[in-house]
């Protein structure tokens, strides 16, 4: 369940970091009710940015099967081998 806690409980900088990094969700900050930001810990935002490269790399790939671009297993093997060598 995510946290939501008011704009004025950031006064207390220690408790919300720890907060943050206790918590396996982006913490919700209210101002006068109504969503106005969103906070998380460093490992937590790293992870997010990981995994939004690997969804926009996976999209590409759907696209490029989608167009046909792709090549069989087996001759890219050999092609890369050929290429360094191995």
């Amino acid at each position: 369940m995510p946290k939501i806690i008011p704009i004025r409980d950031l006064k207390n900088t220690s408790e919300i970091s720890q907060m943050c990094k206790e918590s396996s969700e982006p913490i919700y900050i209210t101002k006068n009710g109504y969503g106005d930001m969103v906070i998380m810990s460093v490992e937590m935002y790293e992870e997010k940015l990981y995994m939004l490269d690997v969804y926009n790399k996976l999209s590409a790939a759907e696209v490029q099967i989608g167009e046909g671009k792709v090549i069989d297993g087996d001759f890219s093997l050999i092609s890369i081998r050929k290429k360094h060598n191995v």
